[in-house]
């Protein structure tokens, strides 16, 4: 019995063995495996629990303006990206201004005007000074909104003859910079004239050839101390008074073209009486029975360094008025044509009596100038060799048509 019993007793004794050694080593695997595993190995865990302790997976980031997304958070995560590979040349932000302004100095003006389009940068830089010095608009139609521009942006050579201007409205502008200015044949009123003028004060070169002008005018005309030269051929509307005082503001002036204006003896007088002794070159052609001897007596004796002299068309000169121009020991060019009652007998000799005389026009007087010349053995003397004066004028006949007073302008227009 006792026997009986310890063999009953095993069972328990292995159930409690189960219950001590095995159950020690199911717990040490536990613990390796961590105690998540523990929980999921129980049967009776709950999945809520299970979900609860495990680690959080990434969501897949939706489109944020679906509806059923705005109440979900996303997070957003972007690829690194790799730095993008720098040039080994330099952008044009970091050329220097002097540097761009160098090259937009070798751009024609359509080109020029193209790059002030491009940013506020290249605008500014566009309109410098510097590039706008000397420009040429010959054959621009509508100049009103391109001469507000350029007198506004310091030109200081301006050539745009035979162009129609209309009405310009300038708004608290300051003096205008330009030196040389070509308005010669514009279609432009005295009116718009008068304010553009006004506003210049350092005018060197001007020509106003066949416009109409106003005693207001030659006002702003008198405040150019610095004038040089002057052409007023052909030009109309002004009282002999304000032509005198205009002339009298001017010590510096060296030509003067003013022939073929519509002039009295009153404005003759003005001019030969008040013309600065610093004039060299003079066209005073074209007044007919305007121009006496008397008048050409004090012409002389006010400017006697007189190198070029046309007094052209002048019906009342006579013979008698060759030994008064023989006091002009600089002159080098007269011309005489016209006049009629100049005989060519009388300038026989006209190659001995004026020494430093190297042109002689005589148009209408000298039928033939190589018999003439010929005849009386003016060697030194060349006759009719310039039908048209280039006293003061911009751009001389037979020279280059795109020139200023010798030079070209660097920006010009192509039509």
């Amino acid at each position: 019995m006792p026997r009986q019993r310890a063999l009953q007793e095993l069972p328990c004794m292995s159930q409690n063995l189960e219950g001590s050694m095995l159950s020690n080593t199911k717990t040490n695997k536990r613990k390796k495996r961590g105690w998540v595993d523990d929980m999921q190995d129980a049967e009776n865990t709950p999945s809520d629990l299970i979900h609860q302790w495990s680690p959080n997976h990434k969501q897949l980031c939706l489109n944020p303006r679906e509806k059923e997304n705005e109440m979900v958070p996303f997070v957003l995560s972007r690829r690194s990206r790799r730095r993008k590979e720098t040039s080994p040349g330099l952008s044009w932000d970091h050329l220097p201004d002097e540097l761009i302004l160098r090259i937009l100095f070798c751009l024609p003006l359509s080109h020029l005007l193209r790059t002030s389009l491009v940013c506020k940068r290249w605008r500014r830089l566009a309109f410098d000074e510097s590039l706008w010095h000397s420009v040429d608009l010959e054959g621009v139609t509508n100049m009103a909104a391109a001469l507000e521009l350029l007198l506004t942006t310091g030109v200081r050579r301006l050539r745009c003859p035979r162009t129609v201007i209309q009405e310009l409205q300038f708004v608290n502008i300051s003096p205008i910079q330009v030196v040389q200015m070509d308005l010669s044949h514009c279609n432009v009123s005295s009116e718009t004239l008068e304010v553009i003028l006004s506003h210049c004060s350092a005018l060197t070169h001007l020509s106003l050839e066949s416009l109409e002008l106003s005693d207001c005018i030659l006002h702003h005309l008198s405040q150019n101390p610095e004038m040089i030269e002057l052409n007023m051929g052909g030009c109309a509307g002004f009282s002999p008074e304000p032509l005198g005082k205009m002339l009298k503001s001017f010590p510096k002036l060296e030509q003067l073209n003013i022939s073929w204006c519509e002039f009295g003896s009153d404005h003759v007088k003005a001019v030969v009486g008040n013309l600065p002794s610093s004039v060299t070159d003079l066209n005073l052609s074209g007044y007919r029975e305007n121009l006496a001897q008397e008048d050409l007596e004090v012409l002389v004796e006010r400017c006697p360094n007189i190198v070029t002299l046309d007094i052209s068309d002048s019906v009342f000169l006579r013979t008698t008025c060759i030994p008064t121009l023989e006091q002009l020991i600089h002159l080098k060019h007269l011309s005489l044509s016209r006049c009629y009652q100049i005989y060519a007998a009388a300038l026989g000799d006209i190659g001995e009596k004026f020494t430093s005389l190297r042109l002689l026009d005589a148009f209408g007087l000298v039928p033939d100038p190589r018999v003439f010349s010929k005849t009386y053995e003016m060697k030194r003397v060349a006759v009719n060799t310039r039908a048209i004066s280039r006293i003061a004028r911009p751009t001389p006949v037979l020279t280059d048509v795109h020139s200023m007073w010798d030079n070209r302008c660097r920006l010009r227009f192509h039509y």
